[in-house]
């Protein structure tokens, strides 16, 4: 299951997705997230649903390899979409004690599945055509006019580019440790919610221990190396603008134009 998991890694490929410049797939990315809350038609999630398809194919990414990163969800879609059936007014289909469910939590919990699916797959899209460090070049371009505010963008870019970095290295660490744990005879399967959280004791204190050491490791790493910030840094490869990128921003520009004139008109 945490092999599942693919919010963070980079899959290597050459596609029209993978060559485009890191600021224009956030700016991208952002504003897919946006037009599923400006469009909640169901117009405007068959446009989503082509446009993120659309995008998938150019980047040549495997469509199971997406969605297998959706079973790490699994829990947080059941319980928005149960809290939001049970709890949303409308006329009620079927009562049993306290609990109702209504005609319109049931059209609200199908857009809640629908748009946290889409966020995820979004996000994953981006992070998987995307290099942690190409990520935090194109965060600390994007934000850069900040630095008017004394707003340190590098170290923010820098902090987030060492996340998405540790990400897969914490789910490997994980699974070392979780299998290590059952050679032992622990148990993670059986027992009830109490029991399954006991048992992830064993789990956590080592995950912890080996988290704090590393993020050690690499603050030691950094300051042999004389690191001081984004001040006077230069870059091995700067980013600049090609035509592919213009043309995905008016892209972009175009397609969040439909979902607005379509959410105004329908």
């Amino acid at each position: 299951m945490l092999r599942d998991i693919i919010i963070g890694q980079y899959y290597p490929e050459k596609s029209i997705i993978h060559g485009l410049d890191p600021r224009v797939k956030l700016f991208g990315t952002m504003i897919f997230i946006i037009s599923l809350f400006v469009n909640e038609s169901i117009w405007g999630y068959v446009l989503a649903t082509v446009f993120v398809t659309a995008v998938i194919k150019m980047s040549k990414v495997p469509f199971k390899y997406i969605i297998k990163g959706l079973k790490g969800i699994l829990f947080l879609l059941l319980f928005s979409v149960i809290f939001t059936v049970f709890f949303t007014d409308g006329e009620v289909l079927v009562k049993i004690g306290f609990i109702k469910i209504t005609d319109n939590g049931l059209i609200r919990g199908a857009k809640v599945i629908v748009r946290l699916i889409y966020l995820i797959i979004g996000s994953s899209v981006m992070t998987l055509t995307t290099t942690p460090t190409d990520i935090a070049d194109g965060l600390e371009k994007s934000f850069r006019p900040l630095t008017c505010l004394k707003v340190p963008v590098h170290d923010i870019a820098m902090m987030m580019s060492i996340a998405f970095r540790f990400i897969p290295i914490l789910t490997e660490e994980t699974d070392k440790i979780i299998k290590a744990q059952m050679a032992r005879g622990a148990d993670f399967e059986t027992g009830g919610l109490i029991k399954k959280a006991k048992a992830m004791i064993p789990l956590i204190v080592p995950l912890v221990v080996s988290s704090v050491k590393r993020a050690l490791d690499l603050a030691t790493a950094m300051e042999a190396r004389c690191y001081q910030g984004g001040d006077g840094r230069t870059k091995m490869k700067p980013l600049k603008y090609k035509k592919g990128d213009y043309a995905a921003y008016l892209v972009f520009a175009l397609y969040m134009g439909i979902m607005i004139g379509m959410g105004v008109l329908l």
